[in-house]
């Protein structure tokens, strides 16, 4: 059975402002993959707590993975690498990601475990996958009406790639915070690209069957 990991960014997750196209996007999804099994994991929750100094000197001493201070490090990267198919839903705060990301990257991120640090750069120890990362903003930071920078997907798709995922498609939903129709105008726009991504999905799929 096929899994997808929706990771939410955002403090208002279900009910954030790019909900409804996350919603379509899985709903397209299961249409490809009927049996799918959908996780989310919320990055709101009280859980999800900044590392510690222990865990910092815990990734600088290389600790054994087992270590209790990378327990929910562990059950992080567990989810990442039993998924399928990933999707990041984020806001963009200040330019880039949002802390509740940024700490989920840092647990994800764990040398000798995601990836290995060799005289020639980081190589990731994780199987590539299919990557969804939905982008809400208030302003617009691509195309040509961008009036910002963007630090959040060069990072994002840096630090996913270091793991070893590589196969990433954005859907930017920008000018959220310009009206009701400019929301609505953003959302439609984000489900348009979801709906041209799809076919590359399914072929994807198509394969991996033959391959198998």
């Amino acid at each position: 059975m096929p899994r997808v990991l929706v990771v939410h960014g955002s403090p208002h997750a279900y009910e954030s402002s790019g909900a409804s196209v996350v919603e379509f996007l899985v709903a397209q999804i299961h249409a490809v993959w009927p049996t799918v099994e959908v996780v989310h994991r919320l990055l709101s929750a009280s859980e999800i707590i900044l590392p510690s100094a222990a865990y910092a000197t815990a990734v600088l001493d290389r600790a054994a993975n087992d270590s209790s201070v990378f327990e929910l490090s562990e059950t992080l990267i567990g989810e990442l690498e039993s998924c399928d198919l990933l999707i990041i839903a984020t806001p963009m705060h200040n330019f880039t990601v949002p802390a509740a990301l940024k700490a989920w990257i840092d647990y994800v991120l764990l040398i000798n475990r995601t990836f290995d640090a060799t005289p020639t750069g980081k190589i990731g120890r994780l199987n590539d996958r299919p990557v969804f990362v939905v982008v809400t903003s208030g302003g617009f930071h691509q195309g040509e009406r961008a009036n910002q920078a963007d630090f959040l997907s060069d990072y994002l798709r840096y630090a996913l790639q270091t793991v070893g995922v590589k196969s990433i498609k954005f859907v930017y939903l920008q000018g959220m915070a310009y009206g009701e129709n400019a929301a609505s105008s953003a959302i439609t726009e984000g489900i348009k690209c979801i709906q041209s991504l799809i076919p590359e999905l399914l072929k994807q799929q198509e394969r991996d069957c033959t391959s198998v």
